[in-house]
């Protein structure tokens, strides 16, 4: 939250399973449109949150699997941990608000007596969070003989039913939108209370997230009979509430679009990144299009030309250097060379290249000092470098883009090779 001194242009609050995330997209096409136009365009200025009734075990998990980009703030286990930054740094004051009417040892209990209630794994159990399997059928008579056992017993909880399976018991104060609306209250606190708010959901553990006042709010197009029963009684007449047309990830771009709320077209649905006109240097964009270039030349998604050799030639310094992450150093104009030697060489592949909290910082009156994570995948084995590139806009316009003067890459320690990799940029 400290990385911003001005409010956020946007915020966006979004679910992962079925709603940024799209398990039925093995390609991850939605999602990675999403990243590419989040970081040309958002990271800098904007916050992203993800809301997850995942517990910090399977978060982890997640991202292990999909290609997803590093939030600001996370939200797990339905609204009862709030984490900060790359360290997850977790919120206490908000452990503090749940404390208040709660006893896990007499949630547990009471449950126990109920025989339709199937405890889920240890992970998925937490602090201010017990979870349960129970039939669909059954959830809604237990539910309220739930509610009222724990009443008498002096707790006050809340009882959320999603996907069709899932029961999580949380104190009264918790859940995603209540999370939500903390967070606000801290930035407004700060005078820092972002522009704009976009929440994102597929399930009924969302449909809290929607409550919140003066939000813009995405049912994506795959969004569960659960939620879309929650809208039509609660919010069919809330023009800030869209059904979305598209699934997952490909839903929340429509919706930024829909709301105005910024920049909606993907660099990955521009055919032509050389084409794009700029009015502005933007050194986040001319890193997020640097490589996916160099994505689409492994690929031979691109014509192999010279000329595109030629262009990015032009764009690196001739004295450039680019440090591997194994120490050697190379021209970049070398390293550009490098590259007529693999074209489509991953052609047929389940190859992608992201990049990951690209921050630029304006380092003279030309020049930008740009670090970012840069991940590769090519099949089951994913590397990543933490990178830092100086570019300059000395004696270019912005139509000629920045140049780039020296780039600097080192292995992530949680994604570093196991053996030997071919690693080009």
């Amino acid at each position: 939250m400290d990385r911003l001194t001005e409010n956020a242009r946007l915020m966006i609050v979004s679910d992962l399973d079925h709603t940024m995330v799209d398990h039925h997209d093995p390609e991850n096409l939605s999602l990675l449109r999403f990243n590419t136009l989040w970081e040309a365009n958002y990271r800098s200025n904007s916050l992203l949150v993800f809301s997850t009734g995942r517990s910090p075990t399977l978060y982890k998990e997640l991202r292990k699997e999909k290609p997803m980009l590093t939030p600001d703030i996370t939200i797990m286990s339905v609204g009862t941990e709030i984490t900060y930054g790359n360290s997850m740094e977790p919120d206490n004051g908000w452990v503090e608000c749940l404390n208040q009417n709660w006893d896990r040892n007499i949630v547990l209990e009471e449950t126990s007596k109920i025989s339709e209630l199937t405890l889920q794994s240890e992970t998925e159990q937490r602090p201010h969070k017990v979870s349960f399997y129970v039939q669909k059928d059954k959830a809604e008579d237990i539910t309220r003989s739930v509610s009222t056992c724990l009443k008498e017993r002096g707790l006050d909880v809340k009882i959320i039913y999603s996907g069709g399976m899932d029961l999580d018991i949380l104190p009264q104060g918790a859940g995603k939108g209540q999370a939500l609306a903390y967070l606000h209250d801290k930035f407004k606190a700060e005078g820092k209370l972002p522009e704009n708010t976009l929440v994102c959901g597929d399930s009924g553990n969302d449909a809290d997230l929607f409550t919140i006042p003066d939000v813009h709010g995405v049912m994506v197009s795959n969004a569960q009979e659960e939620l879309l029963q929650w809208y039509g009684i609660h919010a069919k007449n809330n023009p800030k509430i869209i059904h979305a047309k598209e699934r997952c990830a490909a839903g929340i771009i429509e919706a930024i679009g829909h709301f105005n709320l910024g920049p909606s077209i993907s660099p990955r649905d521009v055919t032509d990144l050389s084409d794009s006109k700029l009015e502005t240097f933007d050194p986040a964009y001319e890193v997020v299009k640097f490589y996916l270039f160099y994505e689409r030349w492994r690929l031979a998604e691109v014509e192999n030309s010279e000329l595109y050799l030629a262009n990015l030639k032009a764009v690196c310094s001739k004295s450039g250097i680019f440090v591997h992450p194994s120490g050697i150093e190379k021209h970049l104009h070398e390293c550009v060379d490098s590259l007529r030697t693999s074209y489509g060489d991953k052609k047929g592949l389940p190859f992608r290249v992201w990049v990951d909290q690209v921050l630029p910082v304006q380092v003279g009156s030309d020049s930008w000092l740009v670090k970012f994570k840069k991940w590769e995948q090519s099949g089951g084995e994913r590397l990543c470098c933490l990178t830092t590139a100086l570019l300059s806009s000395k004696d270019v316009t912005v139509a000629d883009g920045l140049t780039w003067v020296h780039v600097h890459q080192t292995w992530f320690k949680e994604a570093g090779p196991g053996g030997d990799a071919q690693w080009l940029f």
